[in-house]
């Protein structure tokens, strides 16, 4: 049944990228459906994905983690994924970019065990797990500086989010945050507190083929450049 399962995960996957003009390799495509696989057979005791969802898992959760991964820009070294939950979009960009370092973390004990029974099944070694919040004064001492790159699933405000990212990050950095719904008061609030730190701003509209083709799902990923 697993197998069947797994399988059918990355016939969706494969679809999913051909039909959106990408061919990854097909080891990393077998991973997020393993991925998927996971999370899927854990959902059933902890819920880390919607259960009306859970069918879905593949375009509204693995798919589009990973499909953020051609945003990320160039010189992009260290990843921070604030709230990972059941692993998004952590994860799957760590599958794809085997060449970031990254810390996933969250503040659910029994989220956080299950992302690291994922990251040891999976032999993800470019990633460490914290149980923790980034806005704890131990935590930001660790990690003081240390990320060129924050990534988050709808966690918080982009104004609460900047404040936390802002004592991790290098001089330079960039802020990749997936978002639903309208968000210009969320873009003023955060550019009203935090103006002198956004130095480029840029909403992209995730659009894909064939059931996203205008955005009907209203998915959208903001990308910023942070300077200290």
């Amino acid at each position: 049944m697993l197998v069947e399962l797994q399988e059918e995960y990355l016939k969706q996957l494969t679809s999913l990228y051909w039909q959106n003009g990408y061919n990854p390799d097909s080891a990393l495509l077998e991973r997020l459906a393993y991925f998927a696989e996971l999370v899927t057979e854990k959902n059933e005791a902890i819920n880390l994905v919607s259960r009306k969802d859970v069918d879905s898992i593949i375009e509204n959760h693995i798919f589009i983690s990973a499909y953020i991964t051609k945003y990320i820009p160039e010189r992009c070294t260290r990843f921070l994924d604030i709230g990972t939950g059941g692993g998004f979009p952590g994860i799957p960009v760590a599958i794809m970019r085997p060449d970031l370092k990254g810390v996933l973390v969250d503040s659910t004990t029994k989220k956080i065990e299950s992302v690291l029974d994922f990251v040891n099944k999976l032999k993800l070694s470019n990633v460490v797990v914290e149980n923790d919040r980034v806005e704890n004064p131990e935590f930001t001492v660790n990690y003081k500086d240390y990320f060129d790159l924050i990534v988050t699933r709808a966690t918080a405000p982009l104004i609460i989010l900047i404040k936390y990212a802002l004592p991790l990050i290098k001089e330079k950095a960039y802020m990749l945050a997936m978002k639903g719904g309208d968000l210009q008061d969320e873009f003023a609030k955060a550019e009203m507190k935090f103006k002198p730190y956004i130095k480029k701003s840029t909403i992209f509209e995730l659009n894909y083929k064939p059931t996203n083709m205008r955005n009907e799902k209203g998915k959208k990923l903001v990308l910023l450049e942070l300077n200290k």
